[in-house]
């Protein structure tokens, strides 16, 4: 088997969908079929059954996906290691990021980085920063940016911290939150968490929810139309400035900080294009000067 053979498996389990998985991989449905077929004779199995619900992945094909993962980070591996001997700073860094990083920070991060190595590619992968932790984990990308806190033994760098605040369109008075309308959108479980601690802390009226929506940036719009009030990280309301905004603090007088951390595996800086990432990061004001 070759490299393609192990991708077209992992991403026709992960689509349980010929026409998904064809259109992910840029072949024809067709061809993903014959694709299957080959390495059904190949192996002298079947590996899936297909029906009126997609995809069905035999038992002997449900191995072959499980090893499809380990095979393509291999191969990876392999590729990086091969360049690295070269001594040059080059190459795809694979980069794992929260929603949040992404649409405030990484974009001009990237540029400024780039422009220090123009060689290095990037390969980013984006999502909830329970989602960005299980990929650093997983070995899935080198490096991963996450808020909150996560259990991680390996190596981490505090990129920034933020206050959490109530945005209002109209000045309003703090104990009058349990009667106003509220946008809530879908926060991260540790930021849920502490938000949820700080209302049983000062209110026993649940608060009123008029809108749900599933961005913070789509939230701070909804204030910014007058809709109802939100709970937002500070670095979300920057570039906003006809808001109220009050910093949330607990009984004890402290604001409730959310910490954004750069994860990465110590092994991983034996790679030119990891270390120098990483190098670069702890030299940067990212908090006030990205």
């Amino acid at each position: 088997m070759i490299e393609r053979d192990w991708l077209v498996l992992q991403t026709l389990y992960n689509e349980k969908n010929i026409t998904k998985a064809a259109q992910k991989l840029y072949i024809s449905q067709p061809a993903l079929t014959n694709r299957i077929q080959q390495l059904e004779k190949e192996f002298g199995v079947q590996i899936v059954n297909r029906g009126r619900r997609g995809v069905q992945f035999t038992p002997q094909g449900e191995y072959l996906a499980t090893c499809a993962h380990d095979m393509l980070l291999s191969i990876q591996m392999m590729k990086e290691n091969v360049q690295n001997m070269e001594n040059n700073v080059a190459g795809t860094l694979r980069l794992g990021v929260s929603n949040f990083f992404t649409d405030y920070k990484l974009p001009n991060l990237l540029k400024l980085f780039k422009e220090q190595y123009p060689n290095i590619e990037f390969k980013v992968t984006t999502g909830f920063s329970r989602h960005i932790a299980q990929l650093i984990y997983q070995q899935d990308v080198h490096i991963g940016i996450v808020k909150g806190e996560y259990s991680w033994e390996d190596k981490k760098h505090l990129l920034l911290e933020e206050t959490i605040c109530i945005a209002s369109k109209e000045k309003i008075d703090i104990q009058d939150l349990p009667r106003l309308p509220r946008i809530d959108y879908h926060a991260d479980t540790h930021l849920k968490a502490s938000v949820d601690h700080w209302w049983s802390e000062n209110f026993t009226q649940p608060p009123l929810v008029s809108i749900e929506v599933t961005k913070a940036d789509t939230c701070k719009k909804m204030v910014v139309n007058g809709l109802g009030y939100a709970i937002l990280p500070s670095m979300s309301l920057d570039d906003v400035d006809d808001v109220y905004k009050y910093v949330i603090k607990m009984k004890d007088g402290k604001p409730i900080l959310r910490k954004t951390w750069m994860l990465y595996h110590e092994d991983s800086l034996k790679l030119n294009i990891v270390r120098a990432f990483v190098d670069f990061i702890e030299n940067v004001d990212v908090e006030n000067k990205i």
